[in-house]
């Protein structure tokens, strides 16, 4: 039935759990998903600067990962100009079946902006768009508790540490839904996302 599902996505909390959304969509029809990432043009000029294109170029590039560790067919895209006609678009020229949307960003003016978007695409597009709500049902509250879940994913994932020889290189803090908690072992340093709702971990970057 779905062949293209269409993840229009921006980086954020709010993003990710149309992602997952998205994802297992994909999954089950055995569909390719479009992960399209916007940089925003608008009656105030363009919002085009190094930052918002690189920061657009991580948010697909996550989709990407996800895509290929549970097995499923990707494309990404970064465009430029207004959001929701992008999308639309994007939508119409690469015959997509269904449209997966966040109906919240970033706080702040970007939420509002995030939220303002998925309304135009849901009223103007001609395919199905499934809108997916960041819960606020908030789980993982204190900071001691996502830095016990960050040292145990990450000596899970090593096979060869002990969590309570994980260096916590800096106090964690909490962005809209996730908490980011910077670690260190004797040979790395890492960052792990724990899901504020849901305790899932999993490790954002390792430098070299």
């Amino acid at each position: 039935m779905y062949q293209d599902v269409l993840i229009p996505t921006d980086g954020s909390d709010g993003t990710r759990r149309s992602i997952d959304h998205g994802m297992a969509i994909a999954q089950q029809f055995g569909a390719t998903v479009h992960a399209l990432s916007v940089v925003p043009e608008g009656p105030l000029g363009t919002l085009q600067n190094d930052t918002a294109i690189a920061a657009a170029d991580r948010a697909v590039e996550r989709v990407e990962r996800e895509a290929a560790r549970k097995g499923v067919d990707v494309v990404t895209a970064v465009e430029q100009g207004v959001p929701h006609e992008e999308i639309l678009e994007y939508a119409d020229e690469h015959d997509v079946d269904m449209i997966v949307m966040g109906t919240q960003g970033r706080t702040g003016l970007d939420r509002v902006l995030v939220g303002s978007v998925t309304e135009r695409v849901v009223r103007m597009a001609d395919v199905p768009v499934v809108t997916v709500r960041l819960t606020e049902n908030v789980r993982i509250d204190d900071a001691d508790e996502a830095t016990r879940i960050a040292r145990e994913a990450l000596a899970e994932e090593d096979g060869s540490l002990d969590p309570a020889e994980i260096t916590v290189l800096e106090e964690p803090h909490r962005t809209s839904a996730s908490w980011i908690v910077p670690l260190g072992t004797a040979t790395d340093t890492v960052h792990v996302h724990v899901d504020a709702v849901s305790g899932e971990a999993r490790t954002a970057t390792r430098p070299e």
